[in-house]
Parts: structure tokens; sequence; C-alpha cells
């Protein structure tokens, strides 16, 4: 039995009718099979429209390949690290520290996440809660199920998003997202937010919107959920021989630390190896290959690409958490690198794939495994790799 959605407004929307037509037949059905009430349904659904302004969007039914501007600048890592923009971080996190004691304790104690890191996390994805989280998230999820590029994906994520409202953890009007659905301040999808929110402060609901108890826990329970090896950081800053190619770089290429320390990489600032890391598996790590800083990563750093799978966003957070204690930056300097574009990027990389090499898809950005590629064809070539643009 379907539901009585309202009639549409004069000044209806284009695709409004065709909207209704798609909730009732597919939404409702599969939210109804997860288990929201029919007076959830019946609440929310009623009246709700498209929003067509969302970006990304293509038509009723969705599909189609994502548009990539590849004419657009190709961004090199150095300007994500930014000392100013670090410091003012810096600065709010440690007040935060200080404020949410009880609770951070709580947290490590339960999670096994540092602080440090749970407090970056929160930091990168809303400003600790300071950004605006703008959007209806029910009708940007909703929206892109609908005429999105991902519709079975989205599909998915609309139903968890009726549960939510569902279970009563949040309002309609306080369940606010980012443009992309991502909700509250540790920016969860809906089904993620299923998966990993905590009611940490025992109120019964699970608010990651207002709740700084429930913000810190969830993020430290995604984390741990998706690995995180509790006494490990997430890696070292790092000195690398010229004899040691940054071709070797990877998360498939790791070793011992300790076999590292052998081949001459050493910690800056003269410092050690923690004793009981020399063991434990780490992995190259050159972001901007030898025209910027390097490190050995833990597989704690791969957790935190759970978050977000970007070298770049991991390597935020990792640096920020280690300025809470000592706001210093990197020994290493970014070098100056050629601006290009994506276009151009991807030119290169289709090129190295029809020559055999693996770049991790010819998308216009420069992973490790483009990365490394560059530095392999730089070693054919006779030339020092740089594993970098030439």
């Amino acid at each position: 039995m379907g539901l009585a959605f309202a009639a549409p407004h004069a000044t209806a929307g284009a695709y409004d009718a065709q909207f209704r037509k798609f909730l009732e037949r597919e939404i409702v059905p599969a939210a109804r099979a997860a288990g929201v009430s029919s007076g959830t349904l019946s609440r929310e659904l009623s009246g709700l429209t498209p929003d067509t302004s969302l970006p990304g969007l293509t038509r009723p039914g969705g599909g189609g390949p994502p548009k990539v501007n590849y004419q657009a600048e190709f961004r090199a890592p150095a300007r994500y690290f930014s000392d100013n923009r670090f410091t003012a971080l810096v600065r709010s996190g440690r007040s935060l520290m200080a404020r949410h004691k009880g609770t951070l304790d709580a947290v490590e104690r339960r999670f096994g996440v540092p602080r440090r890191i749970v407090l970056a996390i929160w930091a990168r994805e809303s400003g600790y809660g300071s950004a605006s989280i703008p959007k209806d998230a029910l009708r940007v999820v909703a929206t892109r199920a609908f005429m999105g590029q991902r519709p079975d994906f989205f599909k998915k994520e609309t139903v968890a998003a009726l549960k939510i409202l569902d279970d009563g953890h949040i309002s309609r009007r306080e369940m606010r997202s980012s443009w992309g659905g991502a909700l509250g301040q540790p920016q969860f999808l809906p089904t993620s937010f299923l998966k990993y929110a905590v009611d940490f402060d025992g109120d019964g609901k699970r608010d990651i919107w207002r709740s700084a108890p429930d913000v810190l826990a969830s993020i430290a329970n995604y984390l741990k959920d998706h690995g995180w090896v509790p006494g490990r950081d997430w890696g070292y800053e790092v000195t690398v021989p010229a004899d040691i190619s940054c071709s070797r770089e990877g998360p498939d290429r790791g070793q011992p630390i300790a076999k590292w320390v052998r081949e001459g990489i050493k910690r800056v600032k003269g410092r050690d190896f923690p004793a009981f890391e020399l063991k434990l598996p780490g992995y190259l790590l050159m972001p901007a290959g030898r025209f910027g800083p390097a490190f050995i990563a833990t597989d704690n750093f791969y957790v935190l690409k759970e978050y977000n799978e970007s070298d770049v966003y991991a390597l935020f957070v990792g640096h920020l958490a280690d300025r809470y204690g000592n706001d210093v930056g990197f020994v290493g300097n970014w070098h100056p690198i050629r601006t290009t574009t994506r276009g151009k990027v991807r030119q290169l990389q289709l090129s190295m794939e029809k020559a055999g090499h693996d770049v991790g898809g010819a998308d216009g950005l420069i992973g490790f495994k483009t990365r490394r590629s560059l530095g392999i064809v730089q070693q054919q070539r006779g030339k020092a790799p740089t594993c970098w643009l030439d």
C-alpha cells in the first residue's frame, strides 16, 4: 500500500512528480524492509522535493561517469601544509583537549585511539564542529539516489537516513549534511552513522551534530573498527639516502622498520625509532617524491586513509596530531614544483599505462602508484629517480 504524498505546489520543479514516484516505488519498499515505520515515511517523505542545485547531478535514473575538469590546476601536496593554518588549529585543539579531558580519557580507554588523532580528524572534518553544515541530509541523499551519478549507492544512504530519523537520534530539521550527504561533525555518511556512531554521553541518542562526547567516541570507534593498532603511531618523518629509490614507496612494499634503518633511513633530528616499532612493518611514504618530506608510515597511516582515501588527508591528520604536542612543522622542505593541469598528468598516466606501468588509474592525480612508476621510468632512462613530474 503506497503512501499519500503531498500534491505538488503551483511552483513545483520540473522533476517533482517523477521524484515522488521514485520515492514511492523504490525508497519506500526498501525502507519498510529495513524496519522504518510507516509514520516516519509519511512524515519525512511527504512534500520532499529534489534539490537540483547540488553539484554532480545527471538526470533521473542517474548514471554516467563523474565529470572531471581536467583543465583544472593539479594541486601539489605542499599547499595543504601552511604553517599558519596548523598554528590556528593547534591552538584550538589544545584548548579543546583540556576542556574534554575526561571524555578523551574514556575514549582512549575504550577504543585505544589516541586523543590527538581523534581531535585532528575532528579538526579536519568540521573545524572542531565550527564549520557550517548547511544541507537537509535526507533531501541530499534522496536527490542523489534519484538523479546522481551513483544511484544505487545513494538509495542505501537514503534508507539509512530514514532509519536514523525513525530511531529518533535527531530531528529532520537538525539532521544536517554536506552537499555530498556526509552527516554532522565527523562527516559520516548515513550508513556509516548506523555502523559507527556512538552514544557516549548516555542520553540514548547518537548525536554527532551537537554532542562532543558522541562526536569524539564515534570517530574513535570508526578508526578502531577499521583496524587501528593501539600503541603504534601513524608514522615518522625520515631522511632517505639517495641509494634508496623512491620507487619503493607504497603499502604493498613494506618491511620491518629495522630493515629500513639498516639500509640507512633515519628519523629526523637524530631521534631513534621506538624500540618496539623496529620489528613491525613500515612503509616508505614520499607524497611529493624527492621534492618534499619523506616518512616511514605504519599500518595506522592506512587506517587514517580509510576515513578519506588520500595520502594528503592522512598526512594532514597525522601531522596535526603531532603538532598538538610541539607545534613544529616538517623538517624536510616542500620544494617548488612546476604547476600543470590534471589533464596533462592524465596524459602522462595514459602513456605510462600503455607502456605497461601500473599508475593506479589515469585520473590526473598523483598517488603512490603513479609516483613510483614515474621513478621506475626515470631509472630506466638513466636519470636519478625523483618519483615526480620532471
